[in-house]
């Protein structure tokens, strides 16, 4: 499969009624400060470079990010969060993700994410991200140069975990999710060597608001990606 047909397949999905309706939902029911906008309110594909050596895994698109601008970490806290992480380490040509418009250009990295649309309470079912698992296989298979992965959140580590023991080989005990831990991986996933991993917190508001996690913290995560990248 090529990253178009890819991104056909996640776009037309409705796999999943609860995620369809409540996408849906949000998009007619949008806050004030964005009565203006016509919200995307359909599955997200993920972005960046297809060439990468760095895979960044979140967990969903939010309801007024993503859901409203097409584009995963865009319009919202937590994407500038992140974007200023991944420019101060070389990935990115901006600091913050506002439209699909910007001028936002990733080199050497991929966004992507568990569940491709925004779920109630940013709590996915486990049969949701069933049903969602197959496209970031898919993604796994297309991004052929990619050496760090890091997960941001609980989630989105325990998911890609849960593919490279399905699909590959993992020749050591299973990696626990502690903020920073960089885990030098033995195994293969889809006849490749594995790819380092780096645990992170998710830059969400919950958590940058209450100090659990700070844009310091979370550039060293990106900085470990870049060092580990080569």
């Amino acid at each position: 499969m090529s990253f178009e047909a890819l991104y056909e397949q996640i776009v037309s999905c409705r796999l999943c009624p609860r995620l369809v309706k409540y996408r849906q939902w949000v998009a007619e029911h949008r806050p004030p400060r964005y009565r203006h906008d016509t919200y995307w309110a359909k599955p997200l594909p993920g972005f960046g470079d297809p060439n990468a050596r760095l895979l960044v895994i979140g967990l969903a698109p939010a309801a007024h990010g993503g859901n409203r601008t097409g584009r995963m970490f865009t319009g919202d806290s937590s994407g500038n969060t992140l974007m200023r992480s991944l420019h101060r380490a070389g990935f990115a040509n901006l600091e913050r993700s506002e439209r699909v418009d910007d001028g936002l250009v990733l080199t050497d990295a991929y966004l992507t994410a568990v569940v491709r649309c925004p779920p109630p309470e940013n709590r996915p079912s486990k049969d949701e991200i069933d049903n969602c698992i197959g496209y970031l296989k898919t993604e796994l298979q297309l991004l052929r140069n990619v050496k760090v992965v890091v997960t941001l959140g609980r989630i989105a580590f325990q998911t890609y975990l849960s593919i490279v023991r399905r699909e590959g080989v993992l020749n050591r005990p299973s990696p626990v999710f502690r903020h920073g831990a960089v885990y030098r991986l033995e195994g293969e996933l889809y006849r490749r060597h594995l790819p380092a991993l780096i645990a992170s917190y998710h830059p969400s508001r919950q958590n940058t608001n209450t100090g659990r996690l700070t844009q310091g913290m979370l550039d060293r995560v990106f900085l470990d990606a870049r060092m580990l990248c080569g």
